[in-house]
């Protein structure tokens, strides 16, 4: 079996953060989350990186990743643009927000054939759950749609300065997804976590709730179910300009007919991530006490 493939989603705009935290030097000789992040799946086995990013941000990027990861793993580009949509559908002319992670996925198809790992560029996931997915990969057959999630509780994945977005998840007894709901406005208040329903009325969360942080594993067979369940998203939302396809669409989708099941994986990894700038000086200090520890070098590349 081919080594996996971590596909790095770096295409976000960064509105609450206030610029591209994608790039946002946080280690001590100008690193970023999302070294740290290749540098692990370089540790647990990985055999190819795919960035996706903007058209906007391709030069910015290119110039960050440079050469430091030549002869270490090969890389792969793919954009994720309005226009970048499956032959045949059209979207809304008045469309400008992006598609969402589902699409973000989809852009991805024609360069990942084998099976591949899904992560966030401005979260830090810890080794231990890219040695902990790449060993359930090396058992994963890849003609199937059985795929996995690292999955984290919800009291150690908030921010201290706003609201964060995170998919909220129940599984069963043999630890199998039975399904996630993403939930895009998730506080932390002094008396209690609380989310916002469709209604705007707040809801409490239990700190112990099992969350989804974006970090995924899939076969390359979940492109062409991705992509038929993305031509029937656009068909279906012409008039709602602000609607996204999220991965765990599809997933759920997939659990309800019995096409795949979702592993849900425990691992000892510690999150960490930038969604607001007042994040970022907890991550530097997280960076440097891991440096410290012996986890990662002084100077990564």
């Amino acid at each position: 079996m081919s080594k996996p493939t971590l596909l790095i989603l770096a295409a976000g705009i960064g509105s609450r953060y206030g610029g591209l935290k994608q790039l946002d030097t946080v280690g001590p000789n100008g690193e970023a989350i999302i070294d740290y992040s290749i540098y692990d799946a370089i540790q647990a086995g990985f055999g190819k990186v795919v960035f996706v990013i903007r058209n906007s941000i391709d030069k910015d990027f290119k110039e960050f990743i440079g050469s430091k990861l030549d002869g270490k793993i090969e890389v792969e580009y793919a954009y994720q643009e309005l226009d970048k949509i499956p032959s045949g559908i059209s979207l809304n002319p008045e469309r400008v927000k992006p598609l969402g992670t589902g699409h973000a996925v989809l852009v991805a198809k024609d360069v990942i054939n084998e099976n591949f790992a899904v992560i966030n560029a401005d979260d830090f996931y810890g080794r231990d759950a890219y040695i902990t997915i790449a060993n359930y990969f090396s058992k994963l057959d890849e003609n199937t749609l059985d795929n996995c999630m690292v999955g984290y509780n919800l009291k150690n994945t908030l921010s201290d300065h706003g609201y964060v977005s995170r998919g909220q998840c129940t599984s069963d007894d043999n630890n199998y997804l039975v399904d996630v709901v993403e939930r895009t406005h998730i506080e932390k208040k002094p008396d209690g976590i609380y989310f916002e329903n469709e209604n705007n009325d707040e809801q409490l969360l239990d700190g112990n709730t099992l969350v989804s942080m974006n970090f995924w594993g899939f076969t390359p067979k979940y492109f062409n179910e991705l992509e038929h369940r993305f031509t029937k998203f656009i068909e279906n939302n012409k008039n709602e300009l602000k609607a996204e396809f999220f991965i765990p669409t599809v997933v759920n989708d997939l659990i309800t007919e019995g096409k795949g099941k979702t592993k849900v994986l425990e691992s000892d990894a510690a999150w960490f991530g930038v969604t607001y700038q007042e994040d970022r000086p907890v991550v530097v200090e997280s960076i440097r006490e891991l440096i410290k520890s012996g986890k990662y070098p002084e100077n990564l590349w």
